[in-house]
């Protein structure tokens, strides 16, 4: 299924002017960033927008009556994660991944963060060593 959305997702940006089946042919950086930074600028409006379903500021009415990050617009939330499945795709995308790669790369990652937690985990202590194994 994660397959037929990326072909999915490569039809629309095709549309929009990028091209992740010729990118992954023909691997080209400086294309890839900026196409990578035209995603990740999308995905944080989405984030943001996201948040917006939330009461998130301290100073509002909502927060002061103790409702502070409380969820007020489920069905738009929904809509704005699914935006960022979209621009989450996209910048697999550019990174030259397909559906494949995605899971047996996720599959790798969730070991390491199994063990992670396997062993107490520090944000003190952090490196990012254990990654450096995590390959195609």
């Amino acid at each position: 299924m994660l397959d037929e959305l990326f072909k999915q997702q490569a039809e629309l940006n095709k549309r929009t002017g990028f091209d992740p089946d010729a990118l992954r042919a023909n691997f080209d950086p400086q294309v890839a960033g900026q196409w990578l930074n035209n995603y990740l600028a999308a995905m944080s409006n989405e984030l943001e927008e996201l948040r917006d379903c939330t009461f998130w500021k301290h100073w509002c009415k909502e927060a002061k009556e103790g409702r502070r990050f409380e969820l007020h617009d489920l069905q738009n939330a929904r809509v704005e994660v699914i935006d960022m499945l979209f621009f989450w795709m996209s910048l697999a995308q550019c990174v030259g991944l397909n559906a494949d790669d995605v899971v047996h790369l996720y599959n790798q990652k969730l070991k390491v963060n199994h063990k992670r937690q396997d062993t107490d985990y520090s944000m003190a202590n952090k490196t990012e060593d254990d990654n450096k194994d995590i390959v195609l």
